[in-house]
């Protein structure tokens, strides 16, 4: 039987990023994918990438969970993406508790940029609370893991290593936190903690800046990977160098990394 995956996640028009990429990638890996859509998101690139937040009722999202669950005699692996909002939140905790899927990886994709007060802030702090603590595994950004470890400054791998540590005392089994290209120095660093090590996972730089839609398609290949089989270690290692790859063929094609991450599977060593 073709293994699946389900993904609840944001819609993201330019296909570069959320329940798109996702999706994508589980066909990619060979996985047959099923997406519950929990928002729409339209950005202008003319403005800077300011970008317009739709979510979706939250009824309609525990039919669209109820429906993905009922197509199949047992699915068993979860990605979450974005959610943005505290209703969303409780219907896929709700969901969580609900299905008892075997692994669950989540982005948890922050709304809050400012220490300030707000419904951003209500939101990130509801996630914190209901929906990382019940994954197999979480994939903070640098930004998101300095966040979830309770404002930590993160300036090197030792401190990525004590934020991953941190963020697994919430309840998450295991913690990839990613340096990526802003922590110093030539390679791109992220740390997997299991609960009892830190494995470091690095590469050489590929570029400077922080590639759209990178973080999505490392967590969905996660997913997928995991979905199939893999031992999570393993999977967030064939991830990383999928994601490497896209990157490469990025810098050398003007198409968006959206069009080329396709040729970094195809070149993967572990493309199956």
């Amino acid at each position: 039987m073709i293994p699946t995956a389900h993904v609840i996640a944001g819609s993201e028009a330019t296909g570069g990023a959320g329940i798109q990429v996702d999706l994508k990638t589980f066909h990619q890996r060979g996985v047959y994918g099923m997406g519950t859509l929990t928002c729409i998101v339209s950005f202008d690139p003319k403005q800077g990438f300011n970008h317009r937040f739709v979510p979706v009722d939250p009824q309609v999202i525990a039919d669209q969970i109820e429906a993905a669950q009922g197509a199949f005699p047992k699915v068993d692996t979860l990605k979450i993406g974005m959610l943005g909002t505290p209703e969303t939140i409780d219907v896929v905790a709700s969901a969580l508790a609900a299905h008892r899927y075997r692994s669950i990886v989540v982005d948890p994709v922050l709304v809050c940029k400012t220490d300030e007060a707000s419904p951003a802030q209500m939101t990130d702090r509801a996630l914190r609370e209901k929906i990382v603590p019940q994954a197999t595994i979480v994939t903070p950004n640098l930004f998101e893991a300095g966040v979830l470890a309770g404002g930590q400054t993160i300036e090197s791998v030792a401190d990525l290593a004590d934020a991953a540590r941190q963020i697994a005392t919430l309840g998450p089994q295991y913690v990839l936190a990613k340096g990526g290209v802003e922590l110093p120095g030539d390679e791109a660093v992220d740390v997997l903690w299991d609960g009892n090590d830190i494995h470091v996972l690095s590469v050489p730089k590929v570029g400077q800046e922080r590639i759209h839609g990178a973080g999505c398609t490392l967590a969905a290949a996660i997913a997928a990977e995991v979905a199939k089989g893999t031992d999570v270690l393993s999977a967030a290692e064939i991830a990383k160098n999928l994601v490497t790859a896209g990157i490469h063929n990025r810098l050398h094609s003007a198409a968006p990394f959206a069009t080329v991450w396709q040729k970094a599977y195809e070149s993967s060593p572990h493309h199956s």
